[in-house]
């Protein structure tokens, strides 16, 4: 139950029981809760605060503690011990179900259960499940459904109480459940660092702190390998494929608060043993690698320079010919250096077009995969995310898929069911928003296009770098290796628009110039003293200032992006203050992992969920909420995906998002925040990924100092990877290697 509570010993310690009625809180991660009992002995409810690792209304509590008078809320329970069960009575089983504890059982369900089966529920999904069929509108499926809910339920508050037991959050306790059944505690108690390893959430320090508990020493070899890993990992999650042995060193040490020299050890031994790491160099620099990462960079390099040397496989094309004939077609006439680099992708088996906004990348892609496809050459197209994909369906009229769903994921087994021995079948491949593939991804996709096809890499190199490790599109650019067709000129229409021109400003290391007075354009700057006063102009403008001057809706059309979740000006806090103006009275609500959830809400996933199809980054709408299933019903791209309530840890409200996350997104209109409190993450290509994700609109609300830092900020934080490195090397050494 965790460390007692320090309680007031000026009044006399008592006993309190009673039936929870609701849990107006409960932090998952430490247990925390103000709940309000009906307990035994008093007529009216009773505010009790406490720590508990799970918590549902109709459990039955018993407590010990002491009454204080808060000059708020008045006179509560401050329970120093506090115990839950399971409810005996009927109306307590029923709140109990009803809570969202368990799944496929909702409000209306719990109480037609509870119905036929009355105080024996329990009991009868226990001991005679098949019974649960007596009850309207359960048949097999649901039953089983119940049972295993039910399971689940009990191996949870079991895991919940052995974490809390070791003073540990236990907002985990169903992913560690999922993970390792019912052998979890076991795992748990045997090797508390593979939590750190295998559960999403689970950070270094948290399986630390049950090593600990459980007796493990500062410098016991175990737990120094295993903040090495841990901090090569974090070194990853950061962009990485690497870091030098010293910066490891350094890192690792932070976590570990022990000897460098136990920690320059703990490295070497895991170098001698080669499970996870290898070591290399990056220049003359020596660097320690994830395995896994240093051979997927090695192997993209391979890919790509034995590309590079063939011939495409479709017959040569005379642009002369071409030319006149294309631009009949689309009714555009291709600039000088459109042409170039139309005629450098038609004679080229591997090659990349990049450029920034308003320079004609699109229309260049159009004239090639027209011409193309009018000589039978098959295309297939594809993006990182669901948004980059139907963009780029929009914008060619050919049909584009995700990577993932182009490389067929297989959940099951892992990894995609394409690959070297079950090819992509095409004679081109072209990728858009290629700035945003990380190295994993695009070793999985060389791996599977074919080697008699040809491949086109098309991004904007001064964006973001993807947010999985490496810098894929940038070092196979900086290599020169590959042929690269980089359009610079900006189109005489696209430079009416401010957006374009501002953006390019930005890149170039200038400040955006705003509207003059009166002046109406597609690019504002609304200057703010301090934070605190940009979140109130922020409303102001997404709610009413919009949709007044130009007719966006807030919901749908308009797109707050902002440089991280923390902070008042921060996606975390502007999402709860933007729901509660945009969405003020829904007809029904859920709440769980710290969001409120209800219909109409604009919501993101932040994972990649094979199951469900959905991944990291996509926009949907909340449809409805299923009371039957204890779920919530959420469209994206017209298709309707169920989140249970206990599942809802990966979706978050998506009113505001951080610029990572709108990566190969588009909105009609975008507002960014801008204030120094951000300074860690000012960067230019950060500013400049924001401003061009706005299509018709983009509003920055910030302090002129704040867009300062990121314009004058250059490139980001370097990344530790080899790609660059790996491609300048001859062929005769990549053999010899």
């Amino acid at each position: 139950m965790g460390p007692p509570r320090q309680v007031d010993r000026a009044n006399p310690v008592e006993a309190l029981a009673g039936t929870v009625e609701r849990v107006t809180f409960h932090s998952p991660e430490t247990g925390f809760c103000v709940l309000k009992v009906q307990a035994r002995g008093k007529r009216d409810l009773v505010p009790v605060i406490g720590h508990a690792p799970a918590i549902g209304a109709g459990e039955w509590i018993t407590a010990t503690g002491v009454w204080i008078s808060d000059r708020t809320h008045g006179l509560q329970f401050k329970a120093e011990t506090l115990k839950a069960t399971p409810p005996t009575g009927a109306a307590g089983i029923e709140k109990y179900l009803a809570s969202g504890h368990m799944r496929g059982i909702g409000p209306a369900m719990a109480k037609r259960i509870v119905a036929v089966f009355g105080e024996n529920t329990f009991e009868i999904i226990e001991a005679e499940p098949d019974r649960l069929k007596e009850v309207t509108g359960i048949g097999p499926w649901r039953a089983a459904k119940i049972v295993a809910g039910w399971a689940e339920q009990k191996a949870v508050r079991e895991i919940m109480i052995f974490l809390h037991a070791h003073g540990v959050g236990t907002a985990r306790a169903v992913r560690i459940f999922k993970t390792y059944g019912h052998q979890a505690i076991q795992v748990m108690t045997e090797d508390p660092y593979r939590l750190a390893r295998d559960i999403r959430g689970i950070g270094f320090r948290t399986a630390d702190a049950i090593a600990m508990r459980l007796g493990m020493q500062r410098d016991a070899p175990p737990r120094l390998r295993a903040g090495v890993s841990f901090a090569l990992q974090t070194a990853m999650d950061e962009g990485h494929c690497a870091l030098p042995a010293e910066r490891l060193t350094v890192l690792a040490q932070k976590l570990l608060e022990v000897e460098p020299q136990l920690i320059r050890a703990a490295i070497a031994e895991e170098l001698r043993r080669g499970e996870e790491v290898i070591a290399d160099t990056i220049g003359d620099e020596p660097c320690v690698f994830l395995k896994g990462l240093h051979a997927a960079e090695r192997g993209i390099a391979e890919r790509l320079i034995a590309r590079a040397a063939g011939s495409a496989p479709w017959p040569q094309i005379d642009m002369e010919k071409a030319r006149p004939w294309v631009e009949q077609k689309t009714g555009k006439v291709l600039s000088p250096s459109q042409v170039e680099a139309v005629r450098v992708m038609l004679a080229s088996k591997l090659s990349v077009i990049t450029g920034g906004p308003g320079v004609g990348k699109t229309s260049t892609l159009d004239t090639v995969l027209r011409i193309l496809i009018a000589k039978g050459v098959r295309v297939l197209l594809a993006a990182p995310t669901g948004r980059a994909a139907k963009r780029m369906t929009e914008q060619t009229q050919l049909e584009a898929k995700t990577i993932h769903r182009l490389l067929e994921i297989d959940p099951k087994r892992g990894g995609f069911s394409r690959n070297e021995e079950n090819p992509l079948d095409c004679d081109l491949l072209v990728i858009d928003e290629t700035s945003m593939v990380d190295v994993p991804l695009m070793n999985a996709l060389l791996k599977a296009v074919p080697e008699r096809s040809g491949l086109l890499l098309v991004g904007d190199v001064d964006q973001l770098p993807s947010v999985g490790p490496g810098q894929v599109l940038a070092d196979v650019i900086a290599s020169g290796r590959i042929l690269v067709a980089r359009l610079t000129e900006v189109f005489r229409q696209a430079a009416e628009s401010r957006i374009v021109v501002n953006a390019h400003r930005i890149n170039a290391g200038k400040m955006p110039q705003p509207a003059g007075a009166g002046e109406q354009t597609d690019f504002y700057l609304i200057e703010i003293a301090e934070p605190e006063e940009g979140v109130a102009k922020l409303i102001e403008v997404v709610t009413r200032r919009i949709p007044k001057r130009f007719g966006f809706d807030p919901v749908r059309d308009v797109q707050v992006l902002t440089p991280m979740n923390r902070g008042v000006l921060g996606a975390r806090n502007l999402n709860h203050e933007l729901q509660a103006v945009l969405n003020p009275n829904p007809p029904a609500m859920v709440e769980r992992f710290g969001w409120k959830f209800a219909p109409g809400d604009r919501v993101m996933e932040t994972q990649n969920d094979y199951d469900r199809e959905v991944f990291n980054g996509d926009l949907g709408a909340v449809l409805r909420i299923d009371d039957d299933e204890g779920a919530l019903v959420v469209e994206f791209d017209g298709r309707e995906v169920v989140y249970p309530y206990g599942e809802l840890d990966t979706l978050v409200p998506a009113y505001a998002t951080t610029i990572h996350k709108s990566q190969g997104s588009e909105y009609p209109a975008v507002v960014i925040p801008i204030a120094t409190q951000h300074w860690t993450m000012l960067a230019r290509n950060l500013l400049y990924t924001g401003v061009t994700r706005g299509k018709r609109l983009v509003v920055l609300i910030g302090q002129r100092k704040a867009i300062g830092m990121a314009v004058r900020g250059g490139a980001a934080k370097r990344r530790y990877t080899k790609l660059r490195e790996w491609l300048s090397i001859p062929v005769v050494e990549h053999q010899r290697r």
